[in-house]
């Protein structure tokens, strides 16, 4: 069978140009049936959650698309299933059983069936196991069991189409070890070493216990889905619905039922607009073992005993390892800290290192130490802003859940307007978790960004900022402006305001992210150093030089509209960089270290 790979990247060349996922398509379609329908959501705001099932009341925008994907329920594989096997049993003139039998051989695929059948049904019959004719038991009173050698009454005795006979014990047993070994009991064959006649689905059910019964139809529900290269099993915990992706979409994030979005490709996590090779990649260097060794090639040093690695984090040179080692050793030099005294420059020097180092001796080690400090330095600086943005949109989607649950009711009874006009919070929230997922793996994408396309780099971390700036007004605003208005006496006056204010900045984060999306997608192959220059100089000038601070507000503004735009009224500066609040004193972000 084709790989996932390969079958997205056919299922891609065969699509057709469809509309843009993030140009939030179609009307609002509340009456109809969402199991016969293709779900998308509008803009960014995807709804997505792996920890809130409410979420899905979120109010996701339904629209007809005549190619996208499907969700499928219990009920639905089994109709398709069963539609499968009896077009099969009609063109081919066999038993539904023996038309099962085949489908599941060929992973479901009704066409190949028909293909392979009508091209040589002689040798489809002997592969599958398929008798042209069935050989019915001898008319003896009593038969021997193939299995067990005893003498049964021929009532007793039990066959598939091969006629060799076998008691019902033996048969159950069979059976029932076949089952409990996994699904491979759906390619049961007849016990006889010999033979090679299928068994069918009537004969499980018939001499199977009730629990192993269920335990095989389950089995034989789940093939249709595991055995098809067009579906699969949605991957939150404990969600049973099934994603049918048809040719024609734009891209591989699809929603389930459950609310929870993933990549059908790759069935990670929604992704988009990264790559599921980056993605991998990605999540394959968090958990690989060498970003470990690169840690500690990087901080520590090997006992030239025992070469066990020690880290040293404080005190003098003087190093003595760990038992049973306990080897006095200059963490310098690597000497024996019995050759070190007065002569070679004191207990808290090592001179002969010096040395050693001007006449080059450790130049390759430390070289390659050196390495893999800035090298774990460089992930670092990415995984810590990949899994902050992953923190924020954990407290993002508990924010939209208790505005859902909680806060909306609350305000509305407070500003005396009723809920459906509230509704541009709720956007806004849905947006803030949109894009704390997109802007969570631009920062993967950015760390396998070739450094040396100084153009490209710059283009992108031009983008990013201008995304990640916009979002952080947003968030700020639709998390700290509305506790003013929860927590108010009465109705405000300013809420129309507010309402004005939180409405825009979702507007414009939205355009930001789609300007992100594009370009990424796109392969950031619309960069052009002299307005990459340009854009780059024009955001140093309004947020110090980080390229991250444009806020929406045009290329002409000023740095002293970015401070007091920036400015709390706690009198703290908010860095255009990493968002860390400073005293108002400061030129200097304490955490980032970029200018004001």
């Amino acid at each position: 069978m084709e790989s996932d790979d390969e079958m997205a990247t056919a299922m891609m060349e065969d699509s057709c140009d469809d509309e843009d996922f993030y140009d939030g398509g179609g009307d609002g379609d509340e009456d109809t049936d969402p199991d016969s329908i293709v779900v998308s959501y509008d803009g960014l705001m995807d709804n997505d959650s792996d920890d809130f099932d409410d979420l899905s009341s979120s109010h996701p925008i339904y629209y007809h698309r005549s190619q996208n994907f499907i969700i499928l329920n219990e009920d639905d594989i089994r109709q398709r299933q069963e539609e499968s096997i009896t077009q099969i049993s009609t063109v081919l003139s066999i038993s539904r059983i023996s038309a099962s039998i085949l489908l599941r051989h060929y992973n479901w695929s009704v066409s190949k069936v028909n293909d392979e059948w009508f091209a040589d049904e002689e040798k489809v019959r002997k592969t599958v196991g398929l008798l042209e004719s069935d050989t019915p038991l001898p008319g003896d009173q009593e038969l021997t069991c193939g299995i067990c050698f005893e003498n049964y009454p021929r009532d007793r005795m039990r066959a598939v189409a091969c006629g060799h006979p076998f008691c019902f014990g033996c048969w159950q047993g069979y059976i029932k070890t076949s089952i409990n070994d996994g699904p491979g009991c759906l390619n049961l064959r007849c016990p006889d070493p010999s033979c090679g006649a299928a068994v069918g689905h009537d004969m499980v059910n018939e001499l199977a216990s009730k629990d192993d019964e269920q335990k095989y139809n389950r089995y034989f529900l789940r093939s249709f889905i595991e055995d098809s290269r067009k579906t699969k099993w949605c991957p939150a915990p404990g969600c049973d619905y099934a994603v049918d992706f048809t040719v024609g979409g734009g891209n591989f994030d699809v929603t389930c039922h459950c609310a929870h979005s993933f990549c059908w490709n790759c069935v990670e996590e929604a992704h988009r607009p990264v790559d599921c090779g980056t993605v991998s990649k990605w999540i394959m260097k968090n958990s690989a073992e060498s970003e470990n060794m690169n840690w500690i090639l990087a901080n520590s040093k090997p006992c030239p005993k025992c070469k066990r690695p020690i880290e040293k984090n404080q005190g003098c040179m003087h190093i003595t390892c760990t038992p049973p080692c306990k080897f006095e050793f200059c963490w310098l030099c690597l000497g024996a800290w019995s050759e070190h005294g007065e002569r070679t420059g004191g207990f808290y020097a090592c001179n002969r290192y010096e040395v050693a180092k001007q006449e080059g001796v450790y130049d390759e080690a430390e070289k390659r130490r050196e390495m893999a400090k800035n090298s774990l330095e460089r992930y670092t600086h990415y995984y810590e802003r990949w899994a902050t943005n992953q923190s924020s949109r954990q407290r993002a989607i508990e924010n939209l859940h208790q505005m859902q649950t909680v806060h909306l009711e609350k305000l509305s009874d407070k500003q005396r307007q009723p809920e459906s006009q509230l509704k541009f919070i709720i956007e806004a929230w849905q947006q803030i978790v949109e894009c704390r997922r997109v802007l969570k793996w631009t920062y993967a994408y950015g760390f396998y960004l070739n450094e040396q396309e100084h153009a490209r780099k710059q283009f992108f971390e031009y983008l990013q900022g201008e995304a990640e700036s916009g979002l952080e007004r947003l968030h700020q605003c639709a998390e700290k402006e509305f506790q003013g208005y929860l927590n108010s006496e009465g109705p405000s006056q300013e809420f129309n305001e507010f309402r004005t204010k939180l409405a825009g900045l979702t507007s414009v984060t939205k355009n930001y992210f789609e300007n992100l999306v594009r370009a990424l997608e796109n392969g950031l192959s619309d960069v052009d150093s002299h307005t990459v220059s340009s854009w780059a100089g024009s955001s140093q000038t309004e947020g110090g030089g980080s390229g991250k601070g444009r806020s929406g507000k045009g290329k002409g503004s000023t740095s002293r509209s970015s401070s007091s735009r920036n400015m709390d009224d706690s009198g703290h500066w908010s860095c255009e960089y990493c968002t860390y609040a400073n005293v108002r004193s400061s030129t200097v972000c304490e955490m980032c270290q970029r200018q004001r």
